[in-house]
Formats: structure tokens, sequence, C-alpha cells
């Protein structure tokens, strides 16, 4: 018995020491959508600071992430803009559940500070340019693949500006690169994500205000693990619940996911 004790005791440091290996290892790949990259970052770094694990993330748009994920992509949790996405993951057996919604997003129209745009919730401005032949370029994200570009075309179809702002419209490839284009000169402005806008990068730089729900489908946006997660994958969808994350959410202008 006590030679067993003893070799127990001289095994413990390797085996603590082996867990802490396998940790450092352990760094998963994740997936999210480009509207919630700067508040994903402040919150993969509260995550490391408080269990020393690391996360890798890549940013993008949702749909094109679905087509990696089923093609073999060694994401281990995805977080999408839009609950249609993971929908179709589920469907295609690649999670083993239909996951939870971490946040709601919302919409805001966004212009650098010397653009000619007027700001207003209900495009008014972008009539008025339109109609004084001003009007040069306007950016969304692509409706084909990013959420916030479907949700975006919405908006433009609700107020009857669809048809008229076509010869305009400049897509990014996701809301990110929309939002780009929005503030930096490229365009004139832009239907952006308000997560994007509020962010100290964008802001510095531009104008915005916040579009009414009532102009579109609420965005539901939902993350699930995939088939390959691992221990700290699973660690790290468990925080993006927590009230610490989603306080951080609620910052970026998230409204608070209910499951």
């Amino acid at each position: 018995m006590k030679f067993r004790v003893m070799v127990l005791a001289l095994l413990l440091p390797f085996l603590a020491m082996s867990k802490g290996v396998l940790a450092a290892q352990d760094v998963p790949a994740i997936a999210a959508a480009s509207s919630i990259k700067f508040a994903l970052d402040d919150i993969a770094k509260q995550f490391t600071q408080e269990t020393g694990r690391k996360v890798r993330i890549s940013y993008g748009s949702s749909g094109n992430f679905v087509a990696q994920i089923k093609h073999g992509a060694p994401f281990e949790l995805f977080l999408s803009a839009d609950e249609r996405y993971i929908k179709q993951l589920t469907q295609a057996k690649q999670t083993p559940d239909d996951g939870v919604v971490y946040a709601v997003g919302q919409l805001a129209i966004a212009a650098p500070k010397s653009s000619p745009l007027t700001l207003d919730p209900d495009l008014d401005g972008v009539k008025q340019l339109m109609d004084s032949k001003q009007l040069k370029r306007f950016a969304i994200a692509n409706p084909e693949h990013a959420p916030y570009g479907e949700r975006a075309e919405e908006v433009l179809k609700k107020l009857g500006l669809w048809q008229p702002i076509q010869p305009y419209l400049v897509f990014g490839e996701n809301v990110s690169q929309a939002a780009q284009f929005a503030v930096s000169g490229a365009t004139q402005g832009g239907i952006v994500a308000l997560s994007l806008a509020v962010a100290k990068p964008f802001k510095a730089r531009a104008n915005y205000v916040i579009i009414p729900q009532e102009y579109y489908t609420p965005l539901h946006q939902r993350m699930v693990l995939t088939l390959k997660a691992g221990e700290t994958a699973k660690l790290f969808y468990s925080y993006l619940q927590s009230d610490a994350a989603q306080t951080v959410f609620a910052d970026y202008g998230f409204a608070r996911a209910i499951n």
C-alpha cells in the first residue's frame, strides 16, 4: 500500500504536466459571423484570462461557413448571424443538437462623417440623395450568403428602395466588409450591423442611426458545437452563455438572447 502511494505521489506532477500540455494543444478553430468580431474578440480575451485556454477564431459570412463545415472544415464551434444556417447543419447531421441563441442582432445605417448622406431611421436621406442624383455607391452585405445582407434587402424593399437603389449597390462579401465600405469613403454609406457601427474603429470614422426592428425579420443569432468539438470548445460554448459574455454582447448593441 505504501509503495502504491509513493508511486502515485511521484506520478502526480507528470500527470498534471500532461494535462497542461493537452490543454495547450487543445486550441479549437471557431467559425464566427463577422458581425460579432469586436464583441467576440473581447469575450475570447476574458475567457483566456479566466481559464488559461485559447481559441482560434475565423470570421466570415454564415452561408460560406456552412458550406465549409459540410465539406469537412475542422471547426469545432460555429456562431451564425442567423439561426437558419444552424438548422442546415443540424439537418445535415453535422451537429449533436440544434444549439442555442446567443444574441439578437440589429441593423444600422452608417456613413462617413464627410458623406453628404443624411442619416435617419426611415432612410429618407437615401431617397433624397438619389432624387438629387448625388448617390453614387451604397453598401450592404451580399444577401445571397450574409444574413445582415438579407435583412438589409428586406429593409430596402419595405421602404420601396430596393429597385431604385440597384445601380448604386456595392456588396460586401460579409457584413464586416460592407461596414468597411460604408465608413471608409469607398461608398457614401450603407446598411450594416449595429455591433460594428458602435465599435471604436468604426465609430471614430462614421455616424450611424439604428434602423427600426419592424422593418426586418429579427436576427436570432444561434451557435452550435460540431461533432468535432473538444473540451475547450465546449467550455467556450458554455462561457458564451454566461452573464459576463452576455454583458459584452449587450455593450455592442445586441439584444439579450432568450432560449
